[in-house]
C-alpha cells in the first residue's frame, strides 16, 4: 500500500510559479512510475508529467513541456512539480499518483492517488 499527500497548491497570477510536493508513505519500488495529473471543473482528469522512480526518465504533456519540471527525491520518497510561466488554463486540482509497472500516461493505469491540491491561476 502507498499513501500520497500533496501540498503546495494555491492562488497565483498568470506568469507566476508554484512548486507542488507529494510525500509518499509505504513502499515505492524502483520499477514504479510516479506522476502528476490534473482535473479542471467539468473536464476529465488528464496527464501532466510522469517520472521513472529508478532512472528519473521524464515524460510531459505537450501543454506543459518547457514550463513544468517533474523531479523526485528517492531518499525522502517525495515527488515534485515545479510549475513556471503559469497560465489561467493550468487552473485545476493537481493529483499525484503511483503506477506499478511500465510507463503509462493514462490515469486509469495508476492505482494509488493522493487527495489533490488546488492550483488557481488568475489572469
Amino acid at each position: 500500500q502507498v499513501q500520497l499527500v500533496e501540498s503546495g497548491g494555491g492562488l497565483v497570477q498568470a506568469g507566476g510559479s508554484l512548486r507542488l510536493s507529494c510525500a509518499a508513505s509505504g513502499r515505492i519500488f524502483s520499477s514504479d512510475y510516479m506522476g502528476w495529473f490534473r482535473q479542471a471543473p467539468g473536464k476529465e482528469r488528464e496527464f501532466v508529467a510522469v517520472i521513472s522512480w529508478s532512472d528519473g526518465g521524464t515524460y510531459y504533456a505537450d501543454s506543459v513541456k518547457g514550463r513544468f519540471t517533474i523531479s523526485r527525491d528517492n531518499a525522502k520518497n517525495t515527488l515534485y512539480l515545479q510549475m513556471n510561466s503559469l497560465k489561467p488554463e493550468d487552473t485545476a486540482v493537481y493529483y499525484c499518483a503511483v503506477r506499478r509497472g511500465y510507463y503509462s500516461s493514462s490515469p486509469e493505469r495508476y492505482g494509488y492517488w493522493g487527495q489533490g491540491t488546488q492550483v488557481t491561476v488568475s489572469s
